[in-house]
């Protein structure tokens, strides 16, 4: 049977949601059946199964979510409740080693294809891994609490593309949920909650007294084959949900909060990974919306796993201090065949940004992004460059990066603040701008972009784009080669 499930609204905690929000969030979900021990089971999107031996269902034709491949049974064999492992649902009582008993026993079921379901509850915990073939599943009225004990949160080895911690030298935190070298992953359910409690690790950043890097919200490495689906995500200690070192990885109908001032939570931040879907989402947070990422510096480009083939699609939300779709600025693996389009960004510092810097290296090819709509944004695009921000003193001065092929079209910014700031970087090529229908509201039209480095086109653009962006003669060839027939022939 068809569900349909409207995300409901988060009051408190000076949440706001628009009116736009709510039809956005709206979505056709995946069909769900009743298993044992009264579980449930969901299907994965765009994969052809039968339910109750009625009519097939697939995705809708206008999504991405076919990243997600379909996997040998569809139903679960074996679905066990947290409570069957001595879980207690108060809020108050440690249920660490429940969950991980609890996987640790599915993760030896002979052929896989196991469910975790968390029933309704408040279930305390700290960090546990998760398994191959596998379904978590929350129940309506299910959330999952971080543990306030730092202990609960072990330190693991930093990520090799990034040579050390992203805030401290040495190890990280492990994430909340977390999972290395996984296939077949499933992580959803009724709208129930996964909740980080950050504040803790907030606390700690802002007064200089953290000593290893904040653990991610969920962080799945080496990981193939994972769908993150109709859940809400709060207050991350750090990086709410970053996929890293993966492939055909989708990431649909999330919501994900954090007040606007925490540090550094961003929304969603693919990391070196291919065939990847991030679409109907909704995100407030201290950062980012979505991040695309790639390795840091001479880490990064040692290693080179570029991320490529990311689509991300129907996503809104707010960054007081941040952007709504940034690519960087950790990006020496290379980042390339990019598709964003619908976003609506509000109340944000930047809506559309490009993050490089001397010693970073890699490179920045073939991106399209389209269909922005922006409310109150500060600056509407912006290339930063100069942030001086490595991993240690071994970085190159000489690794340039590079950017070649981004196309921006069909953007409406109202109340817009400043105008676009493009800095690219002396003696780095940053060529093959294309940028069409922009229209920035609430800009003098003698206000002048600020342009250094760049080369480019623009067609129908206001307020006058810088004279780097001006050399139309070139506008049709520069163009055509980023058009939505081409664009999806890579893509999917």
């Amino acid at each position: 049977m068809d569900v349909v499930v409207e995300k409901p609204f988060l009051g408190g905690g000076g949440f706001t949601r628009p009116s736009w929000a709510v039809s956005l969030l709206i979505l056709t979900v995946l069909a769900v059946s009743i298993l044992q021990f009264s579980s449930k089971a969901v299907l994965p999107p765009q994969v052809e199964v039968q339910v109750q031996d009625q009519v097939q269902y697939t995705n809708n034709r206008n999504s991405c979510a076919g990243l997600f491949k379909q996997v040998t049974h569809t139903r679960r064999k074996l679905v066990v409740s947290i409570i069957d492992f001595g879980g207690v649902g108060d809020g108050v009582t440690s249920n660490t080693m429940a969950f991980r008993y609890a996987i640790d026993h599915l993760k030896r079921f002979q052929g896989g294809e196991t469910q975790l379901s968390v029933p309704r509850g408040r279930w305390l915990t700290g960090s546990f891994n998760l398994t191959s073939n596998f379904t978590l599943f929350l129940e309506h009225g299910a959330v999952i609490l971080g543990s306030q004990n730092p202990d609960e949160w072990p330190i693991i080895e930093p990520l090799p593309s990034y040579g050390r911690g992203r805030e401290r030298l040495g190890g990280r935190h492990i994430s909340l949920i977390h999972g290395n070298a996984l296939s077949n992953v499933i992580i959803t359910g009724e709208n129930g909650t996964i909740d980080g409690q950050g504040r803790m690790w907030w606390d700690l950043w802002w007064n200089k007294s953290l000593e290893h890097t904040r653990g991610h919200l969920l962080e799945l490495m080496n990981s193939h084959n994972v769908l993150i689906y109709n859940l809400t995500f709060l207050n991350s200690p750090f990086w709410t949900i970053h996929p890293v070192y993966c492939s055909n990885v989708v990431i649909k109908g999330m919501t994900i909060l954090a007040p606007l001032n925490s540090p550094n939570t961003d929304g969603i931040d693919p990391d070196s990974s291919t065939y990847t879907c991030i679409e109907d989402c909704y995100i407030e947070s201290g950062d980012d919306l979505v991040a695309i990422k790639s390795g840091w510096d001479q880490y990064g480009i040692k290693m080179a796993r570029p991320s490529s083939h990311i689509i991300v699609r129907n996503i809104s939300g707010t960054t007081p201090t941040c952007s709504g779709i940034g690519i960087g600025s950790e990006m020496s693996g290379g980042i390339s065949n990019i598709l964003v389009e619908d976003l609506h960004i509000r109340d944000s510092a930047v809506g559309v940004r490009i993050k490089t810097d001397v010693g970073r290296g890699g490179y920045i090819n073939n991106i399209t992004i389209t269909n922005i709509t922006m409310e109150r944004v500060k600056i509407p695009i912006r290339f930063s460059r100069g942030a001086n921000d490595h991993p240690d003193q071994g970085w190159d001065p000489k690794a340039l990066p590079s950017l070649k092929g981004l196309s921006i079209s069909n953007v409406v910014s109202f109340n817009t603040r400043k105008p676009p700031v493009l800095e690219g970087i002396e003696h780095a090529p940053f060529e093959g701008i294309c940028m069409q229908n922009i229209t920035l509201q609430g800009l003098s039209p003698s206000v002048k972009w600020q342009c250094e480095f760049v080369s480019g086109v623009s067609a129908k653009v206001y307020p006058m784009p810088c004279v780097q962006l001006q050399n139309n003669r070139s506008l049709s060839s520069s163009c055509d080669e980023l058009t939505h027939s081409k664009r999806l022939e890579y893509l999917v």
